[in-house]
């Protein structure tokens, strides 16, 4: 790896870092590590900012690791997912937030959008269905992790891409363990309140 190659790398997870959720409380005067679950992602920014804020926070951290990928492209397809693998790293392990972060959902996402639009849509139907069929944004992130590898290898990506995508499929559904634990004890917090 040459030093431009480490420098995206380095870029990348530095767009990755950038905490949008946490500034996006900060500018309602709310720090949302105090609120809901605690997280800095989109889902509780949701919850705490409302749908406006948290559909400002879904784009931004799509937007910034799909940044990091087309930044990556020119050296070609191996690069643009170690670029967006830098960046959905940087959002889970961001320095500015003690090297913690949100599960990678959103920002993997943008990864997925900008190498492979179709799959990225599949995904986002499958995503949005489950949640409106369960109201827990969590299985619907879970399921989405599922399809990813599968629709990557059976739809004959690159091998890079294929890897790129088992590699964030048992990430992000390692960093909903907890919600996984939850689904099971019957205590996972929806998103809406059923009816009976």
């Amino acid at each position: 790896m040459d030093w431009s190659s480490l420098g995206l790398i380095l870029l990348s997870f530095f767009l990755g870092s950038i905490p949008f959720a946490y500034l996006a409380g900060k500018a309602k005067g709310i720090d949302i590590r105090k609120h809901g679950s605690g997280n800095i992602g989109a889902t509780n920014a949701f919850r705490v900012l409302g749908a406006t804020m948290g559909a400002a926070v879904l784009l931004l951290d799509a937007g910034k690791a799909a940044l990091a990928t087309w930044l990556g492209q020119p050296y070609g397809g191996t690069m643009a997912v170690f670029a967006g693998l830098a960046a959905i790293l940087g959002h889970t392990f961001s320095p500015f937030m003690k090297f913690k972060g949100g599960k990678g959902v959103a920002s993997a996402a943008g990864v997925v959008l900008t190498i492979a639009p179709l799959i990225a849509l599949i995904c986002l139907v499958a995503f949005a269905l489950a949640v409106y069929l369960t109201s827990y944004v969590s299985v619907g992130s879970i399921l989405a992790a599922v399809l990813l590898p599968l629709l990557m290898y059976f739809l004959g990506k690159p091998v890079a891409y294929q890897v790129f995508a088992l590699a964030v499929s048992l990430f992000v559904i390692y960093r909903h363990r907890s919600n996984i634990k939850r689904l099971m004890e019957g205590t996972e917090n929806p998103i809406r309140r059923k009816t009976t």
